[in-house]
């Protein structure tokens, strides 16, 4: 059975950071390329972030240059380094994991393990 477990979310002002961790097990967790999104209420849940097995990365415009993902093989874990967060960043931020070792896009129809989210606020 996969399990995905957020952690690292909360309460942020404007500028400030946060990294949320995922800690995977039941996969293969250096066979999959893994994902970050987010949903915000009344919106449709977006892909913020993804890296492939190889370490190779993408990034949704709208977070590139102050989000970082990175992947520890070692512990089985995923992170989202979030720098100069913005109001518009609040949301649930997910983790994800795709069928695969190689990712293109950041749709999220393609993931198929998800994890339950972390809250993510920014606000003063």
């Amino acid at each position: 059975q996969v399990q995905m477990d957020e952690s690292g979310g909360g309460l942020v002002q404007p500028g400030g950071s946060l990294e949320l961790s995922c800690t995977i097990s039941g996969l293969t967790f250096d066979n999959y390329a893994m994902g970050w999104f987010r949903q915000a209420p009344g919106q449709e849940r977006e892909g913020v972030a993804a890296v492939d097995s190889d370490g190779s990365t993408t990034y949704a415009d709208s977070v590139k240059g102050r989000f970082t993902i990175s992947k520890d093989n070692s512990k089985d874990t995923l992170y989202l380094q979030m720098n100069s967060l913005k109001p518009t960043d609040t949301a649930m931020y997910y983790c994800a994991a795709y069928p695969g070792p190689v990712v293109s896009d950041l749709a999220a129809y393609e993931y198929n393990y998800w994890g339950q989210g972390t809250q993510v606020t920014v606000s003063s």
